[in-house]
């Protein structure tokens, strides 16, 4: 949601007050419209009041902790496709692919960079303003009984609407948009993040998981190539 200024909102959701000075100074050149949270539950006040673009979550958060932020996020439909990316000092793979599996669209893991993740918060609002996936900037994609609007950001498995983060929404338009093509797990996230994105094998293994979960028996369709990554296989 953007203010008549027309300014993306990013909503900051962190206990340390000298890492929301340090992003408040990061961010000043971007014009983005600020918000900032101390507390989950401050955060999401802040969204059902001001709604965002994007929000950078930390973890360890006193009172409602990050992951339950995220769940509390998630489980609106008004904010499935606002990017939410994980800053935090829990680096370990078992938190990371709790977060992707909650619904995360990225992670950061302190000490970062702010130019870093003004990269990856530069990046999430693009994935959300593209419109097409395709030469032709095709907007409607439909696959037996899933379609896709990509110029409204929905997606639907026979006429029941899918609650896709804006990561999953992107994985599904690159593959419904190239079937039949056998894409590494580099290449998926080149498609969806851009190129020399760093992220793990199992990070992408889980997001894969994650959204055949979400697309129920139409996640039959995206099949994994042993040795090589996945492909979409239209029913």
């Amino acid at each position: 949601m953007k203010n008549s200024m027309n300014k993306d909102a990013i909503l900051i959701i962190e206990d340390d007050p000298e890492i929301q000075e340090m992003l408040c100074l990061a961010f000043a050149g971007e014009g983005w419209k600020l918000l900032q949270a101390k507390t989950g539950e401050e955060g999401i006040s802040l969204l059902e009041k001001h709604g965002a673009d994007c929000v950078i979550l930390d973890i360890m958060l006193p009172g409602m902790d990050g992951f339950r932020a995220l769940k509390r996020i998630r489980a609106e439909t008004r904010w499935k496709g606002v990017p939410v990316i994980l800053a935090t000092a829990k680096g370990e793979e078992p938190d990371i692919v709790t977060g992707l599996e909650l619904g995360a669209d990225d992670y950061v893991v302190k000490p970062y960079s702010p130019r870093v993740l003004i990269a990856r918060i530069r990046a999430a609002l693009r994935r959300i303003e593209e419109t097409g996936d395709s030469p032709a900037e095709k907007k409607l994609w439909q696959a037996g009984s899933l379609k896709i609007d990509a110029l409204r950001h929905e997606a639907s498995w026979e006429s029941k609407a899918l609650d896709l983060s804006a990561t999953e929404f992107a994985m599904l338009l690159h593959f419904v948009s190239h079937p039949d093509i056998v894409f590494s797990r580099n290449q998926i996230i080149a498609a969806v993040h851009g190129p020399d994105y760093p992220v793990t094998d199992r990070s992408v293994d889980v997001q894969i998981l994650a959204l055949r979960k979400k697309l129920k028996r139409a996640g039959e369709m995206i099949e994994t190539i042993r040795g090589v990554g996945y492909r979409f296989r239209k029913a």
